[in-house]
């Protein structure tokens, strides 16, 4: 991943950032609902920059439309979907590790295998809706 590197620590500062955020994540564990969850994902999209902030809030609507049960909440900082307590997807901006595309992602919690080998984590440069299409048959599937 690309970011600027501590001497000597092995991780990047936004790798450092994301357990940061994690760790606060869990301590704030037993307050967080739906309703808390849903409103730190709202407030994770609103600070993305433009591109990836229009692709999370559009991939929100998807989600929450396809995947009901799923419920929103922040995974290293970013807006994830969870089952059980349990990440089933997340989306992780561009801007969050400065790569050239957002990606999708989905956990060993969720549904999507076929046979020996299968594509969990996707890259995204724009949703057309093509793509939307395939993320709710994914979504659909990944929690059936």
């Amino acid at each position: 991943m690309k970011g600027k590197q501590k001497s000597g620590s092995g991780f990047t500062d936004a790798e450092r950032d994301a357990m940061k955020e994690r760790a606060r994540e869990m301590r704030a564990r037993p307050r967080v609902g739906k309703a808390d969850g849903e409103r730190d994902v709202l407030s994770k999209i609103a600070e993305m920059q433009p591109p990836d902030r229009a692709m999370a809030e559009r991939l929100h609507a998807i989600i929450k439309a396809n995947a009901p049960t799923l419920s929103p909440k922040t995974w290293y900082g970013m807006p994830a979907y969870a089952k059980d307590d349990q990440v089933v997807c997340f989306f992780q901006p561009a801007g969050k590790f400065k790569t050239r595309y957002a990606t999708l992602g989905f956990s060993d919690e969720s549904n999507l295998d076929e046979g020996h080998m299968w594509p969990t984590t996707f890259a995204l440069t724009e949703l057309s809706s093509t793509e939307e299409a395939r993320i709710a048959t994914l979504l659909k599937r990944a929690v059936g």
